[in-house]
C-alpha cells in the first residue's frame, strides 16, 4: 500500500506540478499525516522537493509516468505533430510505429483516414487502435511485456525486428539531450528503439518541445542525416537554431488550438 501511495504521489506531482499537501491528500485519498510521512520518504530519496505547505518533483528527477497519464500530456502538440507525420506516409509502404504516446496519435489518424500499407508495431495500444481498420495490414511483434509503456521489448522482440526491413520508422522520444542524442528511461526500451532505427530506411522522430534539453539514463541513438525530427513551435528558437546548425532536419508545427480539432482526431 505504501509503495502504491508513493507512486501515486509521484505521478500526481509530475502531471500537476507543485501541489499543496491538502490537494495531494485529496488527490490520492490519504490523510494529511500519511501524506506528510510519505513526502518525507520521497524527499530523503531525492525524488521530491518540499515547499511551504506543498511539494514538487525534484528538478533533477526524470520519472516515467504511467502511459495513460502521459497520453494526455501536451495533447494538442502531440496531435499537431502526428498530423504532420501523417502527411509523410506513403501508400503501399511498410512502416513501424513505436509504442510512444505521440506515435499513438498518428495511429489515431490512420484509424480515421486509412492508407493502404503494412504497419508493424511493438505497442499494444497502437495495435488495438488499428485493429480491423480497412486498407491496413497490422503486425504486432512478440516479446516481453513492459507495462509502463504498454510495449513489447527484449530479445524476442529484437529478433523479430532483425527479420524485417521497413520504409519508415515513426519513433517517439523520452528525451533529446543537448548532444542531439535520443535517450530513454529504460534499457530494454532503448535497445529495441535502436534496433528499430537499424531496420528502417528512414526515421521520423516525433517529440514535443518538452522532450528537448533533457537526458535520461539509457542512450538510444544520435540523430543523424537519415532522420527527420518533428516538434511543435513552442520549441525555443535557440534550440531550433542549434539543431539546424547540426544539420538536423527539423520541422516545427503549430499546436491545434480548438477542442473540435482534438475531438475529430481522437474519435
Amino acid at each position: 500500500m505504501k509503495t502504491n501511495r508513493l507512486e501515486a504521489i509521484r505521478h500526481h506531482l509530475y502531471s500537476n506540478g507543485e501541489t499543496s499537501i491538502q490537494a495531494l491528500a485529496e488527490g490520492i485519498g490519504a490523510s494529511l499525516a500519511t501524506v506528510r510521512r510519505d513526502l518525507q520518504i520521497l524527499e530523503e530519496q531525492g525524488v521530491i522537493e518540499r515547499s511551504h505547505g506543498g511539494a514538487r518533483i525534484s528538478s533533477g528527477v526524470d520519472i516515467e509516468v504511467a502511459f495513460g497519464v502521459r497520453e494526455n500530456q501536451h495533447l494538442r502538440e502531440k496531435r499537431a505533430i502526428a498530423a504532420a507525420a501523417y502527411d509523410l506516409l506513403t501508400p503501399n509502404s511498410a512502416v513501424f510505429l513505436d509504442a510512444g504516446t505521440t506515435v499513438l496519435q498518428l495511429a489515431n489518424l490512420l484509424r480515421v483516414n486509412p492508407i493502404p500499407m503494412t504497419v508493424v508495431t511493438n505497442g499494444l495500444i497502437v495495435a488495438q487502435r488499428l485493429m480491423n481498420v480497412p486498407k491496413l495490414r497490422v503486425s504486432l511483434i512478440g516479446g516481453q511485456l513492459r507495462s509502463e509503456n504498454a510495449s513489447l521489448v527484449g530479445p524476442a522482440a529484437e529478433l523479430a525486428l532483425d527479420r524485417l526491413w521497413l520504409d519508415q520508422l515513426f519513433l517517439g522520444a523520452g528525451a533529446i539531450g543537448d548532444d542531439h542524442k535520443i535517450y530513454s528511461l529504460d534499457s530494454a526500451e532503448a535497445s529495441i528503439n535502436e534496433h528499430m532505427i537499424e531496420r528502417a530506411a528512414s526515421t521520423i522522430v516525433l517529440a514535443d518541445a518538452s522532450k528537448f534539453g533533457r537526458r535520461s539514463t539509457f542512450l538510444v541513438a544520435e540523430i543523424d542525416s537519415r532522420m527527420r525530427v518533428i516538434s511543435d513551435s513552442s520549441l525555443p528558437e535557440e534550440e531550433q537554431s542549434k539543431l539546424r546548425k547540426a544539420s538536423i532536419n527539423l520541422m516545427t508545427v503549430e499546436s491545434m488550438a480548438t477542442d473540435s480539432n482534438l475531438r475529430a482526431i481522437g474519435s
